[in-house]
């Protein structure tokens, strides 16, 4: 009877300690990537949306924030979820892996938060071909996360902010993407492409006297003692993706990839009822920091988005397949 009693015993307990196994291999940890420093606007919304997935998954599924590029920069991250390394991320689309990704950055697609949403937000155009972008990547795009309208940080006084047919005569730092250094230079700018490892020091020591890539967050992050002069011309909209292996979606079970995409939906929505606000909080924080803020008038930011378009697109068009670039601003103007 002993002996018996103690083999039921013994064998319970192997069982539970196979379902523990069991479990523990079923659970999930996710590195999830940013670009921001830690207690960023992203840094905080990508906490409440870990806890959500915890939540919602009954910790099954864990999502571990690496914030301020610490698993590498927003090129080589994308790289390394391409290929299941990293998990997912939250960060600007890398353009290096497809020239067609060029079209997130066209400038002057938008003239305002709604027209913004229409071509970002969900079912836009632009939202659809960065998700069919991503899906040959092996990657798929769970959320657009809008962030800014962009604008130039000087380290200077500006000249002519308002007239973009005026040469200004002012080197600016632009990113490694065409768009960007064909709009800095329609605008009046004169454009140098540098790494952004690189950026904060050139302005500092005037090898550039500025910069044209970011909006108002991205200059208060990462720029604003060397922001003197902040121009919100609106040279583009930024977005950035939500974006995960799609492998790594796929090996979640139905309920808790279910889970997942829910709070990633939730995720973008809030951040469309937050994006304008926080764009305005952050216009005031580099005043707030002593950069002066020089406030176009509707008529000049429309002379500025006239020549950009005149000038620029047919450029991108062709780098990017002319036919393929206009048949999705065509579907924005429709």
């Amino acid at each position: 009877m002993k002996l018996n009693l103690l083999c039921k015993t013994v064998s319970a307990a192997m069982f539970a300690g196979v379902l523990s196994v069991s479990a523990v291999a079923e659970a999930a940890t996710l590195k999830i990537s940013h670009i921001r420093p830690q207690g960023t606007i992203v840094d905080n919304e990508l906490k409440e949306f870990a806890g959500n997935v915890e939540t919602a998954t009954e910790g099954d599924v864990k999502v571990k924030i690496f914030a301020a590029s610490a698993l590498g920069d927003y090129t080589t991250v994308q790289e390394r979820i391409s290929v299941g390394a990293v998990d997912m991320a939250v960060q600007p689309a890398a353009t290096a892996a497809s020239r067609q990704m060029q079209i997130t950055y066209f400038p002057y697609v938008a003239a305002n938060w709604k027209e913004a949403k229409v071509a970002y937000g969900p079912g836009g155009a632009i939202y659809e071909a960065m998700k069919e972008l991503y899906a040959k990547q092996d990657i798929t795009m769970l959320a657009a996360y809008p962030v800014y309208f962009g604008g130039v940080a000087l380290n200077r006084d500006a000249v002519s902010p308002g007239n973009p047919n005026v040469d200004k005569g002012i080197k600016v730092r632009v990113p490694g993407i065409k768009s960007f250094q064909l709009t800095s230079d329609s605008l009046g700018y004169i454009s140098s492409p540098i790494p952004f490892s690189e950026a904060f020091t050139a302005v500092q020591t005037g090898v550039v006297d500025g910069v044209i890539g970011s909006g108002a967050e991205g200059y208060y992050a990462s720029f604003r003692d060397v922001t003197k002069t902040y121009v919100p011309v609106n040279t583009h909209f930024e977005a950035w993706y939500m974006v995960i292996n799609s492998e790594t979606l796929a090996d979640l079970d139905s309920d808790d990839r279910a889970a997942l995409i829910k709070a990633a939906t939730d995720f973008e929505a809030k951040r469309w009822e937050r994006a304008e606000a926080d764009q305005g909080d952050y216009e005031q924080k580099l005043a707030d920091h002593g950069a002066t803020i020089v406030k176009l008038s509707d008529e000049e930011l429309a002379a500025a988005a006239k020549k950009v378009r005149a000038e620029v697109w047919p450029k991108i068009l062709d780098d990017i397949g002319a036919e393929w670039g206009q048949g999705v601003l065509d579907q924005i103007k429709n």
